[in-house]
């Protein structure tokens, strides 16, 4: 066994030495605070706008325990997750991609094709849905300078992908980690003034009467319910944990939890002070972002113009950091089978098909955006259909099948009891979300000038 597992480690070594897409884009060169910053990165972003949307399909009580799970379940799936990789890596079988390490556990190569499947939409659809809210950004700025202005919501999606276009030449998913730092602080900054627009507008003479009540009908309430939980499994779900943990100096052990508790630190503060704030100004009435609540298509803006202003400045910023981020899979992927390791990074070989492919990457996920503009029901669907599978179901399994904890031990049921909850949240969540797809369609229109919620 030993001999075969030192073998199986001698191959992948060999296998990383010719691969582009380890090399030059999964570098392993990062501290743990590095990681820290990849991984609020990909988890507390603009989506936590939404969280007042969420909680108006649950109400105060069963939105505040929903909420309190989802944290609690996803820091310790990330955990499970992080002692899964190293334990591959003490036995001599280090896995940056998280197809490879799935492929490796279960001994079957459908599951590197489930895993990849799946990644791939959920980087695609936060991809689309970045550029989405990017432009829908500016669209509410440009909206309250210019209200008869000629430009339209796919305009500035085109803008948004412009520049993203340039950005996307970052080789590497190390040289983000001083973005990414930034994406941290901006997620702080503008949390605390949507935070402050929120006690503002509830308190001003112009407040919208507060309705916390939940549909009269019992299946609707069932189905808002569940689009809500997928809307929150979207915005604590990443899965690209092991990506991230690719990108920490080798022995990564223990370095990725230390990441970890940095990352749910600004969790904690950033996501129940917006989802407190933006439900109690706006109840069930509240918009799947928060900002359009804020500043409302009729009527005055209900906070300080120069408040909201800012808040909508450092979304913006923060939302190119986190396209960033979720294309890194997309990016290793295309380096992998277009790149020549035994050129330079930057050699004019490697260079053309870096700047073509990734290019036409973000035109793809563009386009999608102009053309969809549905932000809540993006939402939804990513998060029933790639979120709750990669982040609250794999973990779990992978665990149980590398450390082999007792049947009869409390992890072990644990992490059962959390598959099988989860499952069954993930197939009404994905009914639900589909549901609220459908619905939405007939007010849309394709390049629509709106985000509808």
């Amino acid at each position: 066994m030993e001999e075969t597992q030192k073998h199986r480690a001698f191959q992948e070594e060999k296998g990383r030495e010719a691969d582009a897409g380890v090399l030059f884009v999964l570098q392993s060169k990062g501290k743990w605070w590095h990681a820290g910053y990849h991984l609020t990165t990909a988890i507390v972003g603009p989506p936590v706008l939404a969280l007042p949307f969420a909680f108006s399909g649950l109400g105060w009580g069963l939105g505040f325990f929903i909420l309190t799970v989802m944290g609690l379940v996803t820091f310790y799936s990330y955990y499970l997750m992080s002692k899964v990789l190293d334990h591959c890596e003490y036995h001599g079988r280090r896995h940056v991609r998280f197809r490879e390490l799935a492929a490796d556990v279960f001994g079957s190569g459908w599951m590197f094709y489930f895993v990849i499947i799946i990644q791939t939409a959920i980087n695609t659809g936060v991809g689309i849905a970045a550029i989405l809210l990017a432009g829908d950004c500016i669209e509410i700025v440009y909206s309250k300078v210019y209200p008869d202005g000629p430009l339209k919501l796919y305009d500035f999606i085109a803008m948004v992908t412009v520049v993203m276009i340039f950005l996307s030449q970052f080789p590497s998913f190390h040289s983000l980690r001083h973005i990414n730092l930034g994406s941290l602080l901006l997620s702080l900054a503008y949390t605390s003034l949507v935070v402050g627009a929120c006690v503002h507008a509830g308190l001003s003479k112009n407040a919208p009467p507060k309705d916390y009540s939940l549909d009269p009908s019992k299946s609707t309430r069932t189905f808002n319910a569940f689009a809500s939980i997928s809307i929150l499994a979207a915005i604590f779900g990443n899965g690209i944990l092991p990506e991230i943990q690719a990108t920490l100096a080798p022995p990564a052990t223990g370095k990725m939890v230390k990441g970890l508790l940095m990352c749910y630190t600004v969790v904690i503060f950033t996501f129940y002070s917006s989802s407190i704030s933006g439900y109690w100004a706006f109840g069930n009435k509240a918009s799947s972002n928060i900002l359009k609540s804020l500043i409302p298509d009729n009527g005055p803006s209900l906070a300080p113009t120069w408040v909201l202003g800012l808040a909508v400045c450092f979304v913006l910023l923060q939302l190119f950091a986190i396209c960033l981020v979720y294309s890194q899979v997309a990016y290793e992927i295309m380096e992998k089978k277009s790149a020549d390791v035994n050129q330079g990074m930057f050699s004019k070989r490697n260079l053309i098909p870096r700047l073509l492919l990734r290019s036409l990457y973000i035109m793809f996920c563009g386009f999608f955006a102009a053309m969809l503009p549905f932000f809540g029901d993006i939402n939804g669907v990513v998060g029933a259909i790639g979120f709750i599978p990669l982040d609250f179901i794999l973990p779990m399994l992978l665990y149980n099948m590398t450390h082999k904890p007792a049947r009869t031990s409390f992890t072990f049921w644990l992490n059962v009891s959390i598959m099988v909850v989860f499952t069954g949240a993930g197939l009404l969540g994905t009914f639900s979300s589909v549901r609220s797809l459908v619905l939405d369609a007939h007010r849309f229109k394709l390049f629509s000038s709106k985000v509808l919620d």
